[in-house]
C-alpha cells in the first residue's frame, strides 16, 4: 500500500526551481528529539532544519546525521541551519543562511549545484537581494514575536505580501507562527510555514503538523480538498453514506467512500442490515488511498468489533497520518441499533485513541463513558474525559437535551468552545449527526481551522433543520441543498466593481 504525502520540497537544478511549500519544522535542543521530530514527520512535515547552535561539533554531527536518516525513511529534506561544514559532511539536502552566516555563493560552490541553499531575510531589499543572488528560497520573518531568539524587527504580514510581490521564489514564513494565526500568513503568501514549538512542545507532534498542513488548502481552487467517508450506506437516501457525500460535494470539496454496510431504511426506520466483510472495506480503503490525495477521513456506521479493529490497525499503519473525524454512530433516528454492544470497548480501545475529533451526541457520549450527561456542564466533563481517552478533540452535540438554545460543546484540549442555536422542535432531523460532522471534515480540508470549521458547520446544519421539507411518513431528512446555499451566501462578500 502506497501511502503520500501533498506536499513536498523536490530539488531539480535543471528544470524548476525547488518547490519549498507545506510545513518547515525547526529543531529545539529539548529530550526526546528524535522521538518528537519522528511524530511531526508522520503528521507531513515537508522541511526539517537542524539548528543546535549550543552543541559542540561532534555532538550535532552525531544529532543531525540521525536526523538525516529519519527524514529519508520519511522522504523528507534535511537543511542544517547555519554550518556549511556540518552540511557538507553530511550530505544533507541543503543549508538556510542567517543574514550573517555566509554568502550563498560560497554555499553553492562548497554545497554543489543540486543542494537548497536559503536565505534569512527581514525586508523587500534583502529579499530580491538573496534571489539575484541564487536562493532557492527565503525566510522571510519574524512576523511575531518568539522566544527562540531575539527580535529586533517585526515586518508583520503588511511586510510578507509586499514581499511576495516582489520575489518569485518560495517564502517561508517565521517567527511566532501558530494554528492560530498561520491562516493569516498563509493568505498573505507564505509557501511554508517554520514552526517550533507549535509542533514540537505539542503533546501530539503528528496531530499539530497535519493541522497546520490542512490549512494550506485554503488557497486551492474547488473542489477543494478531498474528504474519505467511511460509512454505512442509507436507503433512504437522508443519513449515512448518501448524506456524506451531498455535504462534502455541495460545501465544496470532493467526496470518495468506503462502504462498512447496507441498510434497508427509510425515514421510519431500518427494515435490515446487511454489513460487509471488514476485508472488503480494507480492500475499498487500500484502493482509494492508493490513488486518491484524502485529507480528512470521516467515520460514520462501523456496526463491528471486527470492523473497528480492521480499520484502527490499517490506519495506525500508515506511514502519514491523515485526519480522523470520528462520527461514533451507534443508534439510527427511528432507534435502530447500528453498532453491535460488543463494538463499544474494542471502539473506545482502539479508534477513539486516532480521532482528531470525536463527535458524539449526548446518548453516545453517554454509552461510551457509561454515566449520565444532563446539562452543559456534564458535556463539558464528558468531552474532557473523552479527550483522556485519547481523541485530539472533542465535540459533544447538544441537541437530545432541553431548552431553547442548543448548544455543543468542544474540548480542544486545553479549554471548551459553546457553540449555540436555536433549537427547533421538528422531526425534520434524519441525517444530523452524519451531516455535521461531514460539514467539519470538509471545512477543514479546505484549510479552515478547526474553531471556523465547527462554527460553520453549526450554522450548516441548523439551517438544514430549519429548511428541511416533509418527505415521507417519519423523521425527514435536513435539507443539505438550501443549508450550503445559505452558507455560501454568507461567506459571500459582493464587490461591487
Amino acid at each position: 500500500m502506497s501511502d503520500t504525502r501533498p506536499f513536498r520540497l523536490v530539488v531539480n537544478k535543471s528544470a524548476e526551481p525547488p518547490d519549498v511549500s507545506g510545513v518547515y519544522l525547526v529543531t529545539d535542543q529539548d529530550s526526546n528529539l528524535m522521538d518528537r521530530v519522528c511524530q511531526a514527520l508522520r503528521g507531513g512535515v515537508s522541511v526539517v532544519q537542524y539548528r543546535a547552535k549550543d552543541l559542540g561539533y561532534d555532538e550535532r554531527l552525531r544529532e543531525a546525521g540521525d536526523l538525516k536518516q529519519l527524514c529519508a525513511r520519511f522522504g523528507t529534506t534535511f537543511i542544517v541551519n547555519d554550518d556549511l561544514r556540518l552540511a557538507k559532511e553530511l550530505d544533507a539536502d541543503g543549508v538556510h543562511l542567517g543574514q550573517d552566516d555566509g554568502a550563498i555563493a560560497e554555499a553553492r560552490e562548497l554545497l554543489g549545484p543540486n543542494k537548497i541553499i536559503g536565505k534569512s531575510t527581514h525586508n523587500t531589499e534583502e529579499a530580491v537581494r538573496a534571489e539575484q543572488e541564487g536562493a532557492d528560497y527565503i525566510g522571510f520573518g519574524a512576523l511575531y514575536p518568539t522566544e527562540s531568539k531575539v527580535i529586533s524587527h517585526l515586518p508583520g504580514i503588511e511586510g510578507l505580501a509586499t514581499v511576495r510581490g516582489a520575489v518569485k521564489i518560495p517564502i517561508v514564513a517565521i517567527g511566532g507562527i501558530t494554528p492560530g494565526n498561520a491562516c493569516r500568513v498563509i493568505d498573505a503568501g507564505a509557501d511554508a510555514l517554520a514552526v517550533i514549538s507549535s509542533i514540537l512542545s505539542n503533546p501530539r507532534p503528528d496531530i499539530a503538523a497535519a493541522e497546520l498542513l490542512l490549512l494550506f488548502n485554503r488557497v486551492a481552487p474547488f473542489p477543494r480538498g478531498a474528504v474519505l467517508s467511511i460509512a454505512g450506506s442509507d436507503s433512504g437516501g437522508g443519513a449515512g453514506i448518501q448524506a456524506d457525500l451531498k455535504t462534502i460535494t455541495l460545501l465544496g470539496s470532493y467526496a470518495a467512500t468506503v462502504l462498512t454496510a447496507l441498510t434497508a431504511q427509510n425515514t421510519r426506520g431500518v427494515s435490515s442490515i446487511h454489513g460487509l466483510p471488514p476485508s472488503f472495506m480494507l480492500d475499498q480503503l487500500d484502493t482509494v488511498l492508493n490513488d486518491i490525495p484524502i485529507d480528512v477521513i470521516k467515520t460514520g456506521m462501523l456496526h463491528t468489533p471486527a470492523m473497528i479493529a480492521a480499520l484502527a490497525e490499517r490506519l495506525g499503519e500508515r506511514k502519514f497520518l491523515i485526519p480522523l473525524v470520528i462520527d461514533p454512530v451507534m443508534v439510527a433516528k427511528g432507534g435502530a441499533p447500528l453498532l453491535e454492544r460488543e463494538a463499544v470497548q474494542v471502539f473506545c480501545d482502539q479508534l477513539l485513541p486516532l480521532a482528531y475529533l470525536l463527535t458524539p451526541n449526548v446518548p453516545e457520549a453517554e454509552r461510551l463513558l457509561g454515566r449520565a450527561i444532563k446539562n452543559e456542564s456534564d458535556m463539558e466533563q464528558a468531552a474532557r474525559d473523552l479527550h483522556a481517552l485519547g481523541a485530539a478533540n472533542v465535540l459533544v452535540k447538544g441537541g437530545h437535551l432541553s431548552g431553547r438554545t442548543a448548544t455543543d460543546v468542544l474540548f480542544d484540549g486545553s479549554r471548551c468552545h459553546h457553540f449555540g442555536a436555536e433549537r427547533m422542535f421538528t422531526s425534520n432531523t434524519h441525517g444530523t449527526g452524519c451531516s455535521y460532522a461531514s460539514a467539519i471534515a470538509a471545512l477543514l480540508a479546505q484549510g479552515e481551522p478547526l474553531l471556523t470549521a465547527v462554527e460553520r458547520s453549526k450554522t450548516f446544519i441548523t439551517s438544514a433543520i430549519r429548511t428541511a421539507q416533509p418527505l415521507g411518513k417519519g423523521h425527514s431528512p435536513v435539507n443539505h441543498f438550501l443549508a450550503a446555499q445559505e452558507l455560501m451566501k454568507k461567506d459571500y462578500v459582493h464587490d461591487p466593481a
